[in-house]
């Protein structure tokens, strides 16, 4: 089992800059990929950035050229870099980590872009 703990959510403006973290209690050196989905109220959760253990990265649509997911695995976190934040960027952020032995899963951290 990996027990995944996100951090970093919170209030902040349009234009504004966040950072995630997902620490995790074991090594993550073996993760197939880690990712953060997101889920805004009455909507689906959908994917907003993954790390595979290769380094590739992909991003949701929306989130193009705004976040960053980046990995460090002696420090078993890894983080998403949310810059020029927008209303629609309102959810609660989930960690995700793709094990050979399992998928886990954060309980969340909100956070909520408003002015």
């Amino acid at each position: 089992q990996v027990q995944l703990v996100e951090s970093g959510g919170g209030l902040v403006q349009p234009g504004g800059s966040l950072r995630l973290s997902c620490a995790a209690s074991r090594s993550i050196f073996s993760a197939y990929a880690l990712g953060w989905y997101r889920q805004a109220p009455g909507k689906q959760r959908e994917l907003v950035a993954r790390i595979t253990i290769d380094g590739i990265t992909n991003y949701g649509d929306s989130v193009k050229g705004r976040f960053t997911i980046s990995r460090d695995n002696a420090k078993n976190t890894v983080y998403l870099q949310m810059n020029n934040l927008e209303p629609e960027d309102t959810a609660v952020y989930y960690c995700n980590c793709n094990m050979p032995y399992g998928n886990f899963w954060g309980q969340g951290t909100q956070v909520t872009v408003s002015s």
